[in-house]
Protein backbone atom coordinates (compact mmCIF):
# COMPACT_ATOMS: atom_id res chain seq x y z
CA UNK A 1 0.00 0.00 0.00
CA UNK A 2 1.25 3.47 -0.83
CA UNK A 3 1.58 5.76 2.24
CA UNK A 4 -0.95 8.55 2.63
CA UNK A 5 1.79 11.19 2.57
CA UNK A 6 2.73 10.04 -0.92
CA UNK A 7 -0.84 9.91 -2.12
CA UNK A 8 -1.33 13.53 -1.07
CA UNK A 9 1.07 14.44 -3.87
CA UNK A 10 -1.36 13.11 -6.48
CA UNK A 11 -2.44 15.90 -8.74
CA UNK A 12 -6.14 16.07 -9.52
CA UNK A 13 -6.96 17.82 -12.74
CA UNK A 14 -10.44 18.79 -13.78
CA UNK A 15 -11.16 18.77 -17.46
CA UNK A 16 -13.33 21.78 -18.16
CA UNK A 17 -15.04 24.22 -15.84
CA UNK A 18 -18.54 22.76 -15.71
CA UNK A 19 -19.83 21.01 -12.63
CA UNK A 20 -20.52 17.88 -14.66
CA UNK A 21 -16.87 17.50 -15.67
CA UNK A 22 -15.17 14.30 -14.68
CA UNK A 23 -12.13 14.28 -12.46
CA UNK A 24 -9.08 12.50 -13.82
CA UNK A 25 -5.96 11.59 -11.95
CA UNK A 26 -2.54 12.66 -13.09
CA UNK A 27 0.31 11.18 -11.09
CA UNK A 28 3.94 12.06 -11.51
CA UNK A 29 5.88 8.85 -10.92
CA UNK A 30 8.72 10.84 -9.34
CA UNK A 31 6.48 11.35 -6.29
CA UNK A 32 5.65 7.68 -5.67
CA UNK A 33 8.68 5.79 -6.96
CA UNK A 34 10.47 5.90 -3.59
CA UNK A 35 7.57 4.09 -1.91
CA UNK A 36 7.30 1.55 -4.70
CA UNK A 37 11.01 0.74 -4.50
CA UNK A 38 10.59 -0.13 -0.83
CA UNK A 39 7.52 -2.26 -1.63
CA UNK A 40 7.80 -3.37 -5.27
CA UNK A 41 4.92 -5.82 -4.86
CA UNK A 42 2.58 -2.87 -4.36
CA UNK A 43 2.96 -1.88 -8.00
CA UNK A 44 0.80 -4.78 -9.22
CA UNK A 45 -2.16 -3.74 -7.08
CA UNK A 46 -1.65 0.01 -7.26
CA UNK A 47 -4.93 1.75 -8.10
CA UNK A 48 -3.29 4.27 -10.44
CA UNK A 49 -0.75 1.89 -11.96
CA UNK A 50 -1.56 2.97 -15.52
CA UNK A 51 -0.45 6.50 -14.61
CA UNK A 52 3.06 5.23 -13.82
CA UNK A 53 4.02 4.75 -17.44
CA UNK A 54 5.65 8.04 -18.52
CA UNK A 55 5.57 7.08 -22.21
CA UNK A 56 4.30 4.31 -24.42
CA UNK A 57 7.80 2.85 -24.54
CA UNK A 58 7.74 2.27 -20.78
CA UNK A 59 4.36 0.52 -21.15
CA UNK A 60 5.67 -1.67 -23.96
CA UNK A 61 8.69 -2.60 -21.84
CA UNK A 62 6.43 -3.51 -18.92
CA UNK A 63 4.21 -5.63 -21.17
CA UNK A 64 7.29 -7.41 -22.50
CA UNK A 65 8.49 -8.09 -18.95
CA UNK A 66 5.06 -9.47 -18.04
CA UNK A 67 5.07 -11.77 -21.05
CA UNK A 68 8.61 -13.11 -20.62
CA UNK A 69 9.23 -12.81 -16.89
CA UNK A 70 5.86 -12.68 -15.09
CA UNK A 71 7.12 -13.39 -11.56
CA UNK A 72 9.64 -10.53 -11.54
CA UNK A 73 8.05 -8.12 -14.02
CA UNK A 74 6.67 -5.71 -11.42
CA UNK A 75 9.87 -5.55 -9.40
CA UNK A 76 12.00 -5.16 -12.51
CA UNK A 77 9.80 -2.40 -13.93
CA UNK A 78 9.86 -0.48 -10.64
CA UNK A 79 13.66 -0.64 -10.69
CA UNK A 80 13.73 0.64 -14.28
CA UNK A 81 11.35 3.45 -13.32
CA UNK A 82 13.61 4.28 -10.36
CA UNK A 83 16.57 4.46 -12.73
CA UNK A 84 14.60 6.87 -14.91
CA UNK A 85 13.74 9.02 -11.89
CA UNK A 86 17.31 9.18 -10.63
CA UNK A 87 19.16 9.61 -13.92
CA UNK A 88 17.48 10.66 -17.15
CA UNK A 89 14.05 9.54 -18.26
CA UNK A 90 14.87 10.19 -21.90
CA UNK A 91 18.04 8.09 -21.77
CA UNK A 92 16.20 5.23 -20.10
CA UNK A 93 13.46 5.49 -22.74
CA UNK A 94 16.06 5.38 -25.52
CA UNK A 95 17.64 2.30 -23.94
CA UNK A 96 14.22 0.64 -23.69
CA UNK A 97 13.56 1.41 -27.37
CA UNK A 98 16.87 -0.14 -28.38
CA UNK A 99 16.22 -3.27 -26.35
CA UNK A 100 12.66 -3.69 -27.62
CA UNK A 101 13.73 -3.19 -31.24
CA UNK A 102 16.47 -5.80 -30.78
CA UNK A 103 13.87 -8.19 -29.30
CA UNK A 104 15.81 -8.33 -26.02
CA UNK A 105 14.24 -8.46 -22.57
CA UNK A 106 14.38 -4.95 -21.04
CA UNK A 107 15.86 -5.82 -17.65
CA UNK A 108 17.39 -3.31 -15.29
CA UNK A 109 20.89 -4.62 -16.01
CA UNK A 110 20.41 -4.31 -19.77
CA UNK A 111 18.97 -0.79 -19.47
CA UNK A 112 21.65 0.33 -17.02
CA UNK A 113 24.37 -0.88 -19.38
CA UNK A 114 22.96 1.35 -22.13
CA UNK A 115 22.27 4.41 -20.00
CA UNK A 116 25.15 6.80 -19.50
CA UNK A 117 25.31 7.10 -15.73
CA UNK A 118 26.79 10.31 -14.42
CA UNK A 119 30.22 9.60 -13.05
CA UNK A 120 31.74 11.06 -9.94
CA UNK A 121 33.85 14.00 -10.91
CA UNK A 122 36.83 14.90 -8.83
CA UNK A 123 37.20 18.41 -7.54
CA UNK A 124 40.24 20.09 -9.08
CA UNK A 125 42.97 21.28 -6.75
CA UNK A 126 43.24 25.05 -6.71
CA UNK A 127 46.39 26.80 -5.63
CA UNK A 128 46.09 29.90 -3.51
CA UNK A 129 47.87 32.77 -5.24
CA UNK A 130 50.04 35.12 -3.23
CA UNK A 131 48.68 38.61 -3.45
CA UNK A 132 50.71 41.78 -3.29
CA UNK A 133 48.46 44.58 -2.06
CA UNK A 134 51.15 47.25 -1.86
CA UNK A 135 49.95 48.98 -5.08
CA UNK A 136 46.62 49.61 -3.35
CA UNK A 137 48.42 51.23 -0.43
CA UNK A 138 49.62 53.89 -2.85
CA UNK A 139 46.00 54.91 -3.45
CA UNK A 140 45.52 55.94 0.18
CA UNK A 141 46.71 59.55 0.55
CA UNK A 142 48.31 59.00 3.95
CA UNK A 143 50.38 56.11 2.65
CA UNK A 144 51.74 57.77 -0.45
CA UNK A 145 55.41 58.53 -0.49
CA UNK A 146 56.03 62.13 -1.38
CA UNK A 147 58.62 62.34 -4.02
Amino acid sequence: MIPLSTLILILLCKSGQSSSSTTTHRIDYHHVIWSLVRKPGAFAAYQYRDELFPTTTFRLAYDRLLADWPKRANQEYVRILYLAATTSESEVETALCLLLEAALLPTLVAVRDLVHLPGVQSVPQLHTPTLDLSPYDQLIPSRRTNV
